[in-house]
């Protein structure tokens, strides 16, 4: 085989050059238009920025106020389960004295660590606020304004590998408002048979709860990740299944159970301050 002999009159290879400024880097097509497109692509993240906003500030509202979480036989979501000791006996749901005082910290702040630590790690509301509030990129086709991307290699979104964990947390507080959900059949007295209005609140909430958590990205791996051969594994297939056809709505449980959430806790507010009294069906 003849060597390959160069005559000189070649053109210099092309030696690609480190991005500089993201978009305006020299290597990507030169577009002075931010963006090209004419739709209203600023709708969805703002919407989403608004959405979030919202819940942040009424859940910051509802734990630092410490007080209007209990109206029997319901609980708060956000105060459940009780584990200080400035927590009212609750008979209605387990009230655990871990903590005593905690230095007139609200119980809350405490339990809130958990599903919130579950929800800012999700992958679908890493999606949700990297466009809403960090722009990164705000949508498809639009630049972002950031110079530089390091991914989730370095600190602080390095911690988004927590997940898997707090995944585990989530599942424990999703039994402990099973639990609350199951006593909410009971009535201020605390007899069976009882079925108010809040009694199908936290119903709809604790399944919502259930499917956003069983949706989850790290579940369906859990439950089916790292098999060969899924005919040697029926059952956690049917499961990979099942978990599969609700991660493919991952997103509309995600808001759908958040809105639930805020709502549960909201309803019991209502009651506990003396707004109006349970609707009872029987």
């Amino acid at each position: 085989m003849r060597p390959i002999v160069s005559t000189g009159t070649e053109p210099p290879a092309a030696h690609p050059r480190p991005a500089r400024g993201g978009v305006r880097a020299p290597t990507r097509a030169a577009i002075a238009a931010g963006h090209l497109r004419t739709d209203r692509w600023w709708v969805p993240p703002a919407t989403t920025a608004a959405g979030l906003f919202a819940f942040v500030v009424y859940s910051t509202w509802r734990a630092f106020a410490d007080a209007d979480y209990y109206a029997a036989p319901y609980v708060s979501p956000f105060y459940s389960p009780c584990l200080a000791q400035r927590c009212r006996p609750m008979h209605a749901g387990p009230n655990w004295d871990l903590f005593g005082g905690w230095w007139g910290i609200s119980p809350a702040i405490i339990i809130l660590v958990f599903p919130l630590g579950f929800r800012l790690t999700c992958y679908y509301y890493r999606k949700a606020y990297y466009r809403a509030f960090w722009a990164a990129p705000p949508a498809c086709a639009v630049a972002e304004p950031h110079r530089t991307y390091t991914g989730e290699a370095r600190f602080p979104l390095v911690l988004q590998n927590l997940h898997r964990y707090f995944f585990y947390a989530a599942l424990l507080v999703a039994g402990v408002l099973t639990y609350d959900t199951v006593l909410a059949f009971r009535d201020p007295r605390y007899h069976w048979g009882h079925m108010g209005l809040g009694t199908v609140v936290f119903l709809v909430n604790i399944v919502l709860i259930w499917a956003y958590t069983l949706s989850c990205h790290s579940c369906r791996h859990i439950v089916g990740g790292r098999l060969k051969h899924f005919s040697q594994h029926p059952v956690r297939y049917r499961m990979w299944q099942f978990i599969g056809r609700l991660n493919a709505r991952h997103m509309q449980l995600a808001w759908a159970s958040l809105a639930s959430v805020a709502l549960a806790d909201l309803y019991v507010y209502l009651l506990a301050s003396g707004v109006f009294d349970d609707p009872r069906f029987f």
